[in-house]
């Protein structure tokens, strides 16, 4: 059994907090929003797991190292996002703020409503400390929810991260009704897009392919249970996006990671095409329309991938 402290009452922290708990552990959830305070939430905490969207996580970050985490307490972060003012994943983030905690990524296809429903799912805890990460998959694999480790924190936290920008994409390709090939060649042609930032960053190109890359890419673009996918095929019905944004009711962090991705990949020279497209669709400067238009009229090229290509 581990005391295990989920930090964000969300949809994805309360089915974090019933997978721990389903399997014996001592489980507490803290909202910003309610009346505990953080300092006694987290302070015999075995394991604290930061479910809150990316725009908190800096705050976050400071109000746990004013409580005097333990060092002995494993920081797991299943965010997903990049800061807009740092570009830093939510696990680098805490590496910085908590440099002798044990840092682990949950990151996978884990559709939150499916998982409260109890239908079975797989995801990845990645962590350079084999020991926490292992810890983590003890606390939270079960017949319905299997876990497996990895070594590449970066490569697990990127993959769930920039597939946001992805679904956005293939909301506007099916709310266009483009069909199965065009859906088909833009989730292919986003993976060695996907590789590029990550390599760029420091991930393993492997870790792309595996759940918390390919997998959650599949998951987000195939449906309306994605918060992403949901904007991208409101945009495509001539939605604007404050509405759609209004409608959803909750975070979709493909838009703030957009924006986010393409200030980085200016800045480093890093060949984003799709992510390009997106950016100009959610600010107004193309149409679903153009946006299509804009990747399909691109230089013909090999289709092999070159990671170290500039644009």
């Amino acid at each position: 059994m581990a005391r295990v402290t989920v930090l964000g009452s969300g949809a994805w922290g309360t089915a974090l907090a019933r997978l721990a708990l389903t399997n014996g552990n001592q489980v507490q959830i803290w909202s910003r929003r309610g009346p505990s305070e953080l300092g006694p939430a987290v302070a015999d905490a075995d394991i604290v797991v930061s479910a809150i969207s990316m725009k908190g996580v800096a705050a976050l970050a400071s109000q746990l190292q004013a409580a005097k985490l333990r060092p002995s307490t494993i920081l797991v972060t299943a965010t997903k996002g990049l800061d807009p003012e740092t570009t830093r994943t939510p696990s680098k983030i805490f590496r910085d703020t908590f440099p002798n905690n044990p840092i682990v990524v949950l990151s996978g296809p884990n559709l939150s409503k499916e998982i409260e429903a109890g239908l079975p799912a797989a995801t990845v805890v990645a962590s350079t400390d084999v020991a926490a990460a292992a810890r983590v998959q003890q606390v939270y694999a079960s017949e319905s929810f299997r876990i497996y480790t990895s070594p590449d924190p970066v490569g697990a936290e990127l993959g769930g991260t920039l597939k946001n920008v992805v679904a956005i994409a293939v909301g506007v390709c099916d709310g266009l009704k483009l069909g199965s090939n065009a859906k088909a060649a833009l989730i292919t042609r986003a993976i060695p897009e996907m590789l590029r930032v990550g390599v760029h960053m420091g991930s393993q190109v492997e870790t792309f392919y595996g759940l918390s890359g390919l997998g959650d890419l599949l998951a987000t673009c195939d449906g309306s249970l994605s918060r992403n996918y949901r904007v991208g095929y409101g945009l495509a019905q001539g939605k604007v996006l404050d509405q759609i944004l209004d409608e959803l009711g909750s975070t979709a962090e493909g838009v703030n990671t957009t924006h986010v991705l393409i200030d980085m990949a200016n800045r480093e020279g890093i060949p984003v095409p799709i992510a390009r497209q997106v950016h100009r669709l959610l600010r107004g400067v193309v149409t679903p329309q153009e946006a299509v238009e804009g990747l399909m009229e691109r230089e013909l090229k090999p289709e092999a991938c070159d990671l170290k290509a500039r644009n």
